[in-house]
């Protein structure tokens, strides 16, 4: 998650105010900002690596989410699964390959 706060910043601090700001109509009023957040991480090879290995854990975030649009709150085990499998993620092997921030 540092990683992702680290080079995709801006746009997860606009999506996440977004999120928080329509509560029942999120997934329609954030569409284009979720985009721009898949955008900036999907470059990113230790992202992408977590996002390959802890690919169940975030789908089913996101579907809870889907579900509960309402009460997004509901879906903090999910998150907290997810963040779990993204912490274990052996990142080692990526070595050099990782950009440096712009």
């Amino acid at each position: 998650m540092e990683i992702t706060t680290k080079y995709c910043q801006k746009e997860m601090e606009q999506y996440g105010a977004c999120v928080a700001s329509h509560p029942s109509s999120w997934q329609q009023q954030c569409h284009d900002l979720k985009v721009q957040v898949a955008q900036c991480t999907s470059s990113h090879p230790v992202i992408r690596k977590i996002r390959t290995d802890c690919a169940g854990e975030f789908t089913e975030f996101e579907k809870c989410l889907r579900e509960n649009q309402a009460s997004a709150l509901t879906c903090s085990p999910h998150v907290t699964r997810f963040l779990a499998c993204a912490e274990s993620v052996d990142v080692k092997s990526l070595g050099n390959s990782l950009p440096q921030p712009t």
